[in-house]
């Protein structure tokens, strides 16, 4: 969660952590966003097949294609984990979050 926090720019999720405030939320998704990424890539663990890296790399992923179709990262990551389920890959989750956002 924390990752996806960080990737996705949620400071109000990061600040619901323990002596974590805003400004060190801010701080926190500067400096962390480049270190995850090279981790991610560094790692063939993380890189992996897995269920669980798929999941994680399809809400990453979705919650960016929102990001950069003009949604902001707090309002995206609410959207994509909102409908998200178990084995969705990253257009279906794309697809379900815009139709959901679009009922209302």
């Amino acid at each position: 969660e924390f990752s996806l926090f960080i990737q996705s720019g949620d400071v109000k999720a990061l600040c619901r952590l323990p002596g974590v405030g805003k400004k060190t939320a801010e701080r926190l998704i500067i400096e962390m966003r480049d270190r995850l990424d090279r981790i991610e890539a560094a790692s063939p663990l993380l890189a992996a097949s897995g269920s669980a890296s798929q999941a994680g790399s399809a809400d990453a992923d979705a919650v960016s294609a929102l990001v950069t179709l003009g949604y902001k990262a707090p309002e995206a990551s609410r959207m994509v984990s909102a409908v998200f389920e178990a084995g969705m890959d990253t257009e279906t989750l794309i697809r379900i979050a815009l139709q959901n956002k679009a009922k209302g």
